[in-house]
């Protein structure tokens, strides 16, 4: 009996050992490696997120609306079309991302405005640095 109970603790030994068993839910530092750092999504102004994006059916359209916008300008950037569009219940509509150059800031700025409304606009986006 003692063996048998002596063999399994050998046995349970040698797969902690095989390589592949390691716990994957915790990411593996690495010699001469940094830990990976998770950041949180970035936040526009007053901690906007797309979270925050209101499910009444106007705040979806004014969203809808304005990416349909951006999206039938062919001179917008992929950035430009990538940027972040949320609309509050309030009907404020705030805009964060990156764009390629002050122009596609002010038209993706213009576009909102002639949707939204000038005052219900608030413009986070920021310039892609070279």
């Amino acid at each position: 009996m003692n063996r048998s109970i002596a063999a399994a603790a050998v046995a349970a030994g040698v797969l902690l050992l095989v390589p592949g068993c390691e716990n994957k839910a915790t990411p593996q530092k690495t010699a001469g490696t940094p830990a990976p750092v998770i950041t949180p999504a970035k936040k526009g102004v007053g901690g906007v997120t797309p979270l925050d994006q209101s499910q009444a059916s106007a705040d979806i359209k004014t969203t809808a609306d304005i990416r349909s916008a951006i999206m039938d300008d062919k001179s917008m950037s992929i950035n430009a079309q990538n940027c972040k569009i949320i609309t509050e219940k309030s009907g404020m509509v705030t805009l964060w991302g990156v764009v390629d150059s002050q122009a596609e800031k002010d038209s993706i700025e213009s576009k909102a405005k002639l949707i939204a409304g000038a005052a219900k606009v608030v413009n986070q986006l920021e310039l892609k640095t070279k």
